[in-house]
């Protein structure tokens, strides 16, 4: 499927392939190679999402490893709201139903965008919460999301996908300006919560749960404006070195930086959302 895509689809092949040049900074036979690969696993990670009722911490051991056992375990023992985040990288689809696979009387939700066609939609949307996370639609998630991490919650986003600047702040993301959505920080501040990034990549015939240190979001300081941006700049990096270590498993074909600061803003300049636009 993914060697289908790669010949059907011309232009998102000439679009990835100059992307991983550039921002990777690799020659064009390389970037030719990590873009194919990438279309492949790509095409995998559409297919995962048929198996998200039969994945779960029960194959580890097996088709699971877990590369930290020591942060798995205090992911387990944490006791505060819980904001995870992760990419379209590697196995992601899979992640929602690891996530619904936590300690049932906390409430577990999975932040996603909505597909255009109801049918298909609702159909994605029952496949993903096969293991038991409620899955809501990132337009009306934000009040649900903030009630579920105040009932000592977890949630999880997916914070490497472009986005219009009323939801940005803008943040170095490989090395150029990209549109960061500012949601999943704005409401681990609200709720005090810790910020987990997890990643479920692909080695071998496994799967790799790997984790980055949380950000205990108690211990940001600075103005409003300040504290967002810190988080948001915490989830971004941490994708970023996962992109470096796995390129070949990231979603290159999407546009991640299509949408640009204006030519007033500084580098950085994306104003924060007002406290009342909660949307992620």
């Amino acid at each position: 499927m993914g060697d289908l895509m790669w010949y059907a689809m011309p232009g998102r092949r000439q679009y990835t392939t100059q992307t991983i040049i550039e921002r990777l900074g690799v020659p064009a036979d390389r970037a030719e190679q990590l873009a194919r690969a990438s279309f492949r696993h790509n095409a995998r990670s559409f297919l995962e999402i048929l198996h998200v009722h039969r994945f779960g911490f029960e194959d580890r051991g097996g088709r699971l490893h877990i590369a930290q056992p020591d942060l798995f375990d205090a992911l387990l023992r944490s006791n505060r709201p819980i904001v995870g985040v992760t990419a379209h990288l590697g196995a992601w689809e899979l992640f929602s139903g690891l996530l619904g696979q936590f300690d049932a009387s906390r409430p577990r939700i999975v932040v996603v965008r909505r597909q255009g066609n109801p049918t298909l939609n609702a159909l994605i949307m029952r496949l993903r919460s096969a293991r038991g996370a409620e899955v809501i639609e990132h337009r009306d998630a934000a009040r649900k999301v903030l009630r579920g991490l105040k009932h000592n919650g977890m949630a999880g986003f997916l914070v490497d996908h472009n986005c219009n600047r009323r939801e940005a702040v803008f943040l170095p993301f490989l090395g150029k300006q990209a549109a960061v959505n500012v949601g999943p920080a704005l409401l681990a501040l609200r709720a005090e919560a810790e910020v987990w990034p997890i990643f479920l990549v692909r080695e071998d015939d496994r799967y790799v749960l790997r984790f980055s240190s949380p950000l205990d979001t108690r211990l940001v300081s600075g103005e409003r404006a300040q504290r967002i941006e810190t988080v948001a700049a915490f989830y971004t990096q941490a994708v970023e070195e996962h992109v470096r270590a796995f390129p070949e498993q990231w979603f290159w074909m999407h546009k991640r930086w299509k949408t640009r600061p204006v030519a007033s803003e500084a580098p950085k300049g994306a104003k924060a959302p007002e406290e009342k636009d909660l949307s992620v």
